[in-house]
């Protein structure tokens, strides 16, 4: 992966874009006879009767047809679920886990998928699920399609290369990558690599709007890069995995899919920089709802109150006076996953690591740790920089489930409730 990719910018933009000039129709989606004997193809990610604004599709002019291809039998793969997550009760108990290991047998990007929760109902397309990905080779001969939801990568150890149906990306740790409902792609890396997945069943990821923020700030939308036309010409057997009212389901194809020349309009995957987030903060007193760190928003049938939040933790100066400034003590309706990119979380001085996971489900009792909140409580108030880290959460507004595999796994940490014992009483006067 020693090439250098180009993109396009912009978030929700209309795109176009082609590999070979000339392969682009002009004035016109669908013609008698598209260049060079293409194929014309529609990818609809919402109802085609969606609110403009809200309409994303694509049309895009590949080799072959993708309806080309013979009939998909069942695959097994025991550790990714999808919800209803039936399988083990949902807890009030809050959990933690340790980061764990990259396999040292062959695994790629499919196969090394690991579901730790989620909750909702995947037929209904209302809900979540957050996955690991354990891996350490790149899938060849073999593309992945996820018809269930649409699909969140932030990487934690190694970069991955998407080849997709509309391009190719790079995306490292400290970057995401959003794969939109049903497009195909194929992961290539280096070597180990291990991240954390959010799948939305519901509404595709969106800008959260800013209110009285004003028209800058947070994750601006020029900073989101989507891949130019690239194409593969392979005519040789290729196994199609798709993800399907949540099993999986695999297929060989005579030939790579991602076979697209061209392709024009306003759903594509895309990657973002999490460094290029501008962080709101106070200037005066108190810590603010940590809504104001929200990078994208699934948003769900109630206003304000989303499907799933991707929210950051990221460098920030702290200047707030007489103020306690890491998260509070708080009990919230929402459930919150957690996950550690790189550095140490300003909540929790010693249990969370990169590569590790959290989980606080809707009105449990969480906050600082013991020694977290003694050294926020003792700290000269002087303006501070929180540096080189990257924490994350995905907040969804229905409890989340832990699967069988995240209850049972050694990585579990036992005594999680632990650190916040100790804390001395209040002596009042």
């Amino acid at each position: 992966m020693t090439d250098t990719l180009h993109y396009q910018s912009g978030f929700g933009n209309h795109f176009s874009t082609e590999a070979v000039p000339g392969a682009l129709p002009v004035g016109q989606n669908s013609p008698q006879r598209p260049p060079f004997g293409l194929y014309a193809e529609q990818l609809s990610g919402t109802a085609f009767t969606a609110p403009r604004h809200e309409n994303r599709r694509s049309w895009l002019y590949r080799l072959r047809p993708s309806a080309g291809h013979g009939p998909y039998a069942p695959y097994a793969h025991d550790r990714l679920k999808s919800a209803p997550f039936d399988a083990a009760p949902p807890t009030p108990n809050r959990l933690r886990w340790d980061p764990i290991e990259v396999p040292v047998e062959p695994v790629d990007f499919v196969d090394g998928l690991v579901t730790i929760g989620g909750n909702g109902d995947v037929a209904a397309q209302a809900g979540m699920a957050a996955h690991l990905y354990l891996a350490n080779r790149s899938m060849t001969d073999r593309v992945f399609q996820n018809a269930d939801g649409e699909l969140l990568v932030a990487p934690q150890q190694g970069a991955l290369r998407f080849i997709t149906e509309f391009g190719r990306l790079d995306v490292a740790p400290g970057e995401i990558v959003v794969i939109p409902r049903g497009v195909r792609f194929r992961v290539e890396l280096d070597g180990p690599a291990r991240g954390y997945v959010c799948e939305t069943y519901g509404a595709a990821f969106h800008l959260p709007e800013l209110g009285p923020i004003g028209s800058n700030g947070l994750a601006n939308s020029r900073d989101f890069l989507a891949p130019v036309a690239a194409f593969e010409d392979l005519e040789r057997p290729t196994e199609v995995i798709q993800k399907f009212q949540g099993g999986l389901w695999a297929a060989t194809w005579d030939h790579s899919p991602l076979d697209v020349v061209a392709w024009h309009g306003t759903l594509a995957p895309y990657k973002y920089d999490l460094a290029r987030f501008n962080t709101i903060n106070t200037v005066s007193f108190d810590h603010p709802d940590p809504s104001i760190f929200t990078v994208l928003t699934a948003p769900s049938e109630i206003p304000g109150t989303a499907n799933v939040d991707f929210v950051i933790f990221p460098p920030r100066w702290m200047v707030a006076e007489h103020t306690f400034r890491p998260p509070w003590f708080h009990r919230n309706v929402m459930s919150e996953f957690m996950g550690l990119v790189h550095g140490a979380y300003d909540a929790k001085a010693g249990g969370f690591s990169p590569g590790g996971a959290s989980l606080h489900n809707a009105m449990s009792d969480h906050g600082p740790d013991l020694a977290s909140h003694q050294a926020a409580t003792e700290a000269q108030l002087a303006p501070h920089k929180i540096d080189g880290t990257m924490a994350f959460m995905f907040e969804s507004r229905w409890v989340i489930r832990p699967t069988k595999f995240a209850l049972e796994t050694s990585a579990l940490q036992a005594d999680y409730d632990a650190c916040w014992t100790g804390f001395p009483k209040a002596k009042l006067p």
